[in-house]
């Protein structure tokens, strides 16, 4: 387990504490500030508690129940029940990246000091995350308001010693037996402690975080790959010239057009767009539009980062403690923020898909690639080269573009009509990690047509950018091979898609380029 420590504080967290948590399997530890901010919440839950004058979540019912006062002998109780009868998810089990990042997430609201929780719930948050217990978590269950219910729930019955947990070692056993192993005591929850421990959007952020770090690679891989299908189809790069990209001065566009010259710098195949047999004045969109489209991601990316940082920087409770000892409802938990930009980048990342496959088909299509073999096939007819690799790829493409259909339009009521408009961000936020997934194979495909599409080109006596043939020499050292007969490919793509998800393919041209963005 990673020796690294993320400590908790009042004033939210990063990015980066998230993803060194859910994927790096840091250690968790709560600050001495966070410490006195939780006594001093719950100092005030305790004085409200102990009036008669009923307080939303501290001694009334939830939801569309919170007309009935509940007296003092039954509030631990409806504080366990909450949790129980909200454990209601269905379906496949949620990641372990995820889980992870939604109850660091959710520790993090509580340690702000704005929930009431006790500090020794807290701690305990913080020993479930250290042992590697994972709560099960279902993939079905939340509307995103009031934030993700059901996915917390299945937590917060964890920390109660109750349901079932995934241990470090991988097997599913009772939460219970895995808190006992490890020598942590269940929580006993007590007033205001079971609403604010599932009511906040911490899964749709959690995923939102990962999502922005894998599309920022992939972003890179694929001004990568775009350059090299640039290279094989002898199109010209000079419409990457810096100027051209300054009097259109979109941040990302001149970003992805910089990073395509750095690769092509040095190529002995660019330029011949016009000297061949089937000479044109211009380049393709799929070819010569790459920095727009890219550059278009990337700056929906810059707008998706900023609304999480935000996020990760709030309190996301009902009702909150203000320091000022006020306990008051609020509808801070409604996931539209983070929903939107959710869908926004399950557009983006369609769209890049679409180019991508594009200029894949465009290698491998006689009548359009200026003299490479037909699906850059050894002995064409005899062999089918790469003619079903674009077929994966378009498959996959055209699942993307349903994946792109916005999950934040659409609300269903809840809640006897309480909840009655809610923003769907953990569905936007599911389907998201599918279009990441599909991504990386698309850009996958692309890196595995246009590396041999440069080699063919290589072998006809032209000779590649440095960057590319650094590119080229590392993935054939991952075991991706080269041109040649027919073979079974998907080992190839699935090695290619290992290469792409690494970060290899950065890695090997940053030697030659430069570091790219």
């Amino acid at each position: 387990m990673d020796m690294h420590t993320v400590v908790v504080g009042t004033s939210g967290t990063t990015a980066q504490d998230v993803i060194a948590v859910a994927r790096g399997n840091a250690r968790v530890e709560l600050s001495a500030a966070a410490v006195d901010a939780l006594a001093a919440a719950r100092a005030i839950v305790d004085t409200l508690a102990a009036k008669p004058e009923p307080v939303y979540g501290v001694s009334t019912g939830f939801g569309a129940l919170a007309s009935r006062h509940i007296s003092q002998d039954l509030r631990g109780r409806l504080q366990r029940n909450i949790v129980r009868s909200h454990a209601a998810g269905m379906g496949p089990r949620v990641e372990r990246e995820v889980v992870r990042a939604l109850m660091f997430l959710r520790l993090k609201t509580v340690a702000s000091g704005h929930t009431g929780v006790r500090p020794e719930v807290a701690q305990t948050m913080a020993d479930v995350l250290n042992a590697g217990i994972t709560p099960v978590v279902h993939e079905y269950g939340s509307l995103g308001c009031s934030g993700d219910l059901a996915p917390l729930s299945h937590c917060a019955l964890t920390l109660m010693g109750e349901g079932d947990a995934e241990g470090p070692d991988g097997a599913v056993r009772p939460a219970g037996e895995l808190l006992a192993a490890h020598g942590i005591t269940p929580v006993e929850l007590r007033e205001k402690e079971g609403l604010a421990l599932l009511n906040g959007t911490d899964g749709m952020l959690g995923m939102l975080v990962m999502a922005l770090a894998d599309l920022k690679s992939l972003y890179t891989s694929a001004d990568i790959t775009a350059a090299l299908s640039l290279e094989a189809l002898l199109g010209t790069d000079k419409v990457l010239a810096p100027e051209l990209h300054a009097i259109r001065p979109h941040p990302g566009q001149g970003v992805s057009a910089d990073n395509m010259l750095r690769v092509l710098a040095g190529s002995g195949l660019t330029g011949h767009f016009q000297e061949d047999e089937a000479p044109r004045v211009q380049d393709a969109y799929s070819v010569r539009c790459a920095p727009q489209v890219n550059g278009a991601g990337r700056d929906t990316l810059d707008y998706a980062a900023v609304v999480a940082a935000r996020e990760l920087a709030s309190s996301v409770d009902n009702p909150v403690v203000l320091p000022d000892g006020r306990v008051e409802s609020n509808g801070n938990f409604h996931g539209a923020p983070v929903a939107y930009v959710l869908d926004f980048l399950a557009i983006v990342a369609a769209d890049l898909g679409s180019i991508t496959e594009r200029r894949t088909d465009r290698l491998l299509d006689k009548n359009r690639s200026h003299g490479l073999p037909p699906f850059l096939a050894d002995d064409a007819g005899v062999d089918s080269g790469l003619m079903i690799a674009q077929y994966t790829q378009a498959a996959l493409v055209s699942e993307m573009k349903r994946l792109a259909v916005p999950a934040s339009a659409d609300s269903i009521p809840s809640s006897a009509m309480q909840e009655d408009h809610v923003s769907m961000g953990w569905s936007a936020a599911r389907k998201l990690r599918t279009a990441v997934d599909n991504l990386a194979r698309i850009v996958a495909v692309e890196l595995y047509a246009a590396t041999r599409a440069v080699e063919l080109r290589a072998a006809g006596g032209l000779t590649p950018a440095p960057a590319s043939q650094a590119a080229v020499a590392a993935l054939r050292a991952a075991g991706v091979e080269g041109p040649g007969p027919d073979r079974f490919l998907a080992p190839d793509l699935a090695a290619a898609d290992a290469f792409v998800r690494a970060g290899k393919l950065v890695e090997a041209v940053e030697p030659v380029t430069g570091p790219l963005a």
